[in-house]
Parts: C-alpha cells; structure tokens; sequence
C-alpha cells in the first residue's frame, strides 16, 4: 500500500517522487478559476464525478450555520451526488433567506452545466461571515467552470483558499481484494479552526464503490482522529464540513473485513496528513504542535486533554517564543480536570525530553531543550500511566503575525 509522504512548509502534499500534481480517483474531476469576486485569485472551484456517486458529509456544530451547510444536510447522505462547487471569498452565512436562495441559485446552475438535477450537487462556501455571494459574477462564469475541469487536484486546492499559504492536497493507492482503488483528500484551513465534526472545508473523492453506511462509518470515525483533533484558534466556523464522495468507478469494493481495514488505515493516513497540514499553515504559524497523550483511562479525557494543550495561548506563545516552560502544559492539564491521582505519576516529555515525571520537575539541560524547541515541529508526549486509551491532538504557535491577519481580514 502506497502511502502520502510527509508537506513541507511551503509546498502542496506530494504523493511520490517525482510526482508534482496529486492524482484523482477515477472518473474524478476538478477545476478552479477565477469568477471576478476576488481581485487577483481563483475563487471557484468544482469537482465532478462522471458517475453518480456516493455522497455523506460530517458538518459543524456550531448553531450559526451557513446556507451551504444547512443544504448539504438537506440532501445527504446521497447515492446520486454528481458534484460539489465551492465559493471563496464569500461565506454566504449570517445573510438569511437570501442566502438559501443565492446558494440554491449556485448549485442549480452548475447542474444546468452537467446536465443533472440541483439536488445531485453539494455546495460549500468560504470567505467573510456576512457576505452574500455575488451571484451574477458566479452563475456567469459557471460554464467555463466546468469546461475546464482536469485530472488533478491543483486547481480546485487553489481556488478554495483563503488566508491558507498554500494549497492542501493527498492521494495514496490501496489494494483490495478486488483490486486497487485510490482516495485523494483536497482540504482548506489556516484561521477559525477548532472543529466540532469536521474542519473549515475538507474533500475526500474514491474510486471505490462503498454503501452509504460504509461511507458513512468510515468519514466518522476517521474524522474523529484527525480533523476533530486539531486546533488553529479555538473558534468553530460557520462552514465547517468534510463531504465524501465514492463514485466506484474503479469497479472494486470494500468486501472482505481485511478490505476494510485497509482502506480505513489509508483513510485515516489521507486525513490526518490533511489534518496536519491544516495545523501548520495556522495563521501566522511557525511551528505545527503535535501532543500524544498514552496511559488515559478514557479516550474521552485523553481527548479532551490532548486539544486543551493544542488550544492552550500560553503554551502556544511559550512554544513561539522557544521557551521549555513544561509548567504551563501542566496547569493545562489540572484545568481540563485530569484527576490529581492521575497528574501526581504522570510523566511529560517535550522534544524527547522528560521534564515532569510522579509529581515533580525533572532535571534537564534547559538550554539544550530550548535549542530543540527552534525545530519547526514540536512533540509533548504525556503518558499518564492509567489505563489504555491513547490519542493524538495537533495544533500551532501563536505569533504576532496572527493578530495582524486577523486585524486585517475583512
């Protein structure tokens, strides 16, 4: 089984030597161009399955939803879904009843250009909360839209971004027992990340032929490791959601349990690739924060404890500032109400290095381990010695350069 290798900073998520565009699944497409809503940037993307396909979603929590949100609830789960169309720029939330009518209006005329039915396309916006889509300059540039659509995943990443450095992509192969089928995940997100069911827009397209329930087991409990286990800022968005489509074009299904099992696992590696890049492109981010927690007697205060340390702006403050001070991760802890009997035979570790261990500070080289908080990822590894839950949270630093984004967006 191929797997994704590891982003860089500054660079898309390759999927092999050599390989500089990310493969779709088959019988997948994309496109995105620029509609004239945004000055200098793509701002329309499309992905098109030739077939109908398999379509389940995991949507924000937040109470304040998005028109495309409350849409894409209305007609998922699907097994005729022929295409999601992405606006950014424009969040179409906070704008009321011309808001539903607007992203209806979207969705229509892209079915008009593929020659389906509206309920057969998702939608999903991205911009300013308050603004209304503009969209006269969308529907008009709706058939260029889809005569443009490619191969690859590029231009789509392109057009859904936001204040995102770069565009977020990964594709693997995974043999089955019926042959081999291919997952590619497309994402965005860099502010306003701290997902309740989902991330700010996350897209994962299949050639594999799975049932609404396998899809939609599989996009929960894969979601639930990875894109519910990073956090930029602390703030849910209003369009939070992961959409997934399987249109089965390579002809293989998910048969056998061993089938399952490994399509899950390169699920879960697509996703949290994703997840991690989301995390270190936070606005502003220098440095990705990658917190595993072992020894929990509930995956449930693992998980809890895991994000409080990844939300935590003192401790992401004290890792931008390349400063060791584990007493911070700490009081963490006690304030996302991890027993004392539990955080008295604890033991903390940041970069490798045991800090904090049965109730006491450790003996460290200081200066050493502040040398090795300079690395571009930092690792806090907490094992709390009480059952056998474990989990992983990702997050970021805080920098000023994070309060000037934000001073600024709008």
């Amino acid at each position: 089984m191929n797997t994704p290798t590891s982003a860089t900073a500054h660079s898309p998520i390759q999927t092999g030597p050599g390989i500089s565009r990310t493969p779709l699944p088959k019988g997948f497409l994309t496109s995105g161009i620029n509609s004239g809503v945004r000055k200098y940037r793509p701002d329309l993307g499309l992905i098109l399955s030739e077939s109908p396909a398999t379509a389940v979603g995991v949507f924000t929590l937040n109470e304040l939803k998005a028109a495309p949100i409350k849409y894409c609830q209305s007609i998922l789960p699907s097994t005729t879904t022929r295409a999601i169309v992405t606006n950014s720029g424009q969040a179409n939330a906070a704008t009321g009843i011309l808001g539903v009518e607007n992203n209806y209006k979207m969705a229509a005329s892209a079915a008009k250009q593929i020659n389906c039915d509206a309920n057969q396309i998702l939608t999903a916006s991205t911009g300013v909360i308050g603004h209304h889509l503009d969209i006269e300059k969308i529907n008009a540039a709706m058939p260029d839209l889809v005569n443009r659509v490619v191969d690859n995943a590029e231009a789509f990443a392109l057009a859904i971004l936001t204040t995102d450095l770069v565009p977020k992509s990964a594709s693997t192969e995974v043999k089955l027992s019926q042959g081999t089928v291919r997952i590619t995940g497309i994402c965005k997100g860099s502010g306003m990340i701290h997902p309740n069911m989902a991330t700010m827009l996350g897209y994962v397209l299949t050639d594999a032929q799975l049932s609404v329930s396998q899809a939609q087991s599989l996009l929960k409990k894969t979601t639930d490791q990875s894109f519910n286990m990073i956090s930029v800022d602390g703030d849910s968005s209003t369009n939070d959601c992961v959409l997934l489509m399987a249109n089965g074009m390579s002809g293989n299904g998910v048969i056998t349990d061993e089938d399952y099992f490994y399509f899950e696992k390169a699920l879960l590696n697509i996703m949290q690739t994703l997840a991690k890049s989301i995390a270190r492109d936070g606005e502003g981010a220098t440095k990705l924060i990658e917190v595993s927690i072992n020894g929990s007697p509930t995956l449930e205060l693992a998980q809890k404890a895991a994000r409080g340390i990844t939300l935590s702006p003192l401790i992401k403050t004290a890792i931008h500032g390349e400063d060791p001070n584990w007493g911070r991760i700490v009081a963490r802890l006690g304030a996302e109400k991890v027993p004392e009997t539990i955080l008295q035979k604890m033991e903390l570790s940041i970069q490798g290095t045991t800090v904090f261990k049965d109730g006491s500070v450790v003996e460290f080289d200081r200066p050493l381990l502040r040398q090795s908080l300079k690395r571009d990822t930092v690792y806090i590894s907490i094992q709390l010695h009480s059952g056998n839950h474990s989990t992983t949270a990702w997050g970021c630093d805080l920098s000023k350069k994070y309060v000037e984004i934000n001073t600024e967006y709008s």
